[in-house]
């Protein structure tokens, strides 16, 4: 194979704010962490562990914007972009590294509004309709492909 692949695709919740860095220009960056998750049983103590992964996610220009404007801490939401490394000099003279996700696309899976305002909407569904539920059950081969 000739050609070489850098890509990402994470599905995680925001550890934090998204951070707005604004240039001269008219450009900006937003920058926010993003927690993935792995869930697996320890077989020898039977015991649920959970390890949490961190990224740091970068967004620019409009979908930085956007991600500002919607998103906030707790958010699940699905991205894609490729990793980054980057060096610079900090105040003390040391060379710091990090890696980065440059997102390319995403797409916002739930967020605390959305999940917050779906909530109360069922709340008052629920107070507010009063119905019995139905007995006919569905057809046994009923596939829905």
């Amino acid at each position: 194979m000739n050609g070489t692949l850098n890509k990402v695709m994470l599905i995680g919740h925001l550890g934090d704010d998204v951070k707005m860095h604004y240039f001269d220009g008219g450009n900006c960056i937003g920058r926010f962490p993003l927690a993935t998750n792995e869930v697996y049983i320890n077989k020898q103590t039977n015991e649920k562990i959970t390890s949490t992964e961190w990224h740091n996610l970068v967004v620019r220009n409009k979908a930085a914007e956007i991600c500002e404007k919607y998103l906030t801490k707790g958010d699940k939401i699905f991205v894609e972009g490729r990793i980054k490394s980057r060096q610079w000099q900090a105040e003390d003279g040391s060379t710091k590294y990090t890696t980065e996700i440059q997102v390319t696309e995403f797409t916002f899976l739930t967020t605390k509004k959305e999940v917050d305002g779906l909530k109360t909407s069922q709340n008052l569904e629920t107070k507010s309709t009063n119905f019995e539920a139905s007995n006919a059950a569905a057809p046994e081969n009923d596939l829905p492909f």
